[in-house]
């Protein structure tokens, strides 16, 4: 999805008032990758051509999932402001399924790592949750504000708000390769004191999180309000040599009732 895009999806939904807000249609989705060809739920501008493809081998559930494969220099992008160069293979999500601030999600997804996985310490991100930004704005190579990475056999969730250095709020190291990996996150991502990030991994609640989870939104940072988020999952690393490789399978995403954290 171009900036271009998701400005056009922002211009829209930031002048919807909160009746016509609370009549829209809440997001519902499922995608479980049994169709020979990329579902109408992902665009196609953050992996090269043939990165993605759809394969009956290694499966969640049914009899499909996607393979998404990294390489050096494919999808590559330059540094900016002392960053490194990046390469990325990702799925990101259409702009009708952007989120708003404020409201509440659940997403959940399943994600396979070979065992020959290779164990680097090189910077990998395989899913993450992106507050929008004008192009050109201050924020505009801002890091994501949840994020699932996985770096030298560990398994970390962070945050990123406002600033170049990630917060972990959580992380785990064990042998993650050859297995799914099923996580749900829960989540109300806002600039004040009542956004929410839950996860949970296997089943497993591994993150309960109150308080800020989104940049604040004014002239300085650029970031416009209300907000809006978008996700990518697969492979986005720093340039490094050699192929890296996942598996997706069994996405879901629907939006939760405005009260859903408020009720005990």
């Amino acid at each position: 999805m171009s900036k271009i895009l998701i400005a056009i999806i922002f211009a829209i939904t930031a002048n919807l008032s909160p009746a016509q807000s609370q009549n829209t249609p809440g997001i519902d989705v499922y995608d479980g990758f049994e169709s020979p060809e990329l579902s109408q739920l992902w665009s196609h501008d953050r992996f090269a051509p043939g990165a993605v493809t759809m394969q009956t081998n290694i499966v969640r559930a049914g009899h499909g999932a996607a393979q998404i494969t990294v390489g050096p220099r494919e999808k590559f992008e330059a540094g900016r402001h002392g960053d490194q160069d990046s390469e990325r293979a990702e799925l990101l999500e259409v702009k009708k399924l952007l989120a708003r601030e404020s409201l509440s999600y659940e997403q959940s997804f399943s994600l396979f790592i070979p065992t020959n996985f290779p164990i680097v310490p090189t910077r990998l991100v395989i899913a993450q949750w992106k507050q929008f930004c004008p192009e050109g704005e201050n924020c505009d190579d801002d890091s994501p504000v949840l994020a699932v990475r996985y770096i030298s056999g560990t398994l970390k969730i962070t945050q990123n708000l406002n600033s170049k250095h990630a917060t972990v709020l959580y992380q785990e190291t064990a042998e993650f390769r050859g297995r799914w990996l099923d996580f749900r996150f829960q989540t109300r991502f806002s600039s004040g004191t009542n956004g929410v990030v839950k996860a949970w991994l296997g089943g497993k609640p591994v993150l309960d999180f109150q308080g800020v989870t989104a940049n604040p939104e004014n002239t300085t940072t650029g970031y416009p309000s209300p907000g809006l988020f978008y996700f990518k999952t697969g492979l986005y690393r720093d340039v490094a040599a050699g192929t890296m490789t996942i598996y997706l399978d069994e996405y879901r995403k629907k939006q939760l009732p405005d009260n859903f954290f408020d009720t005990p």
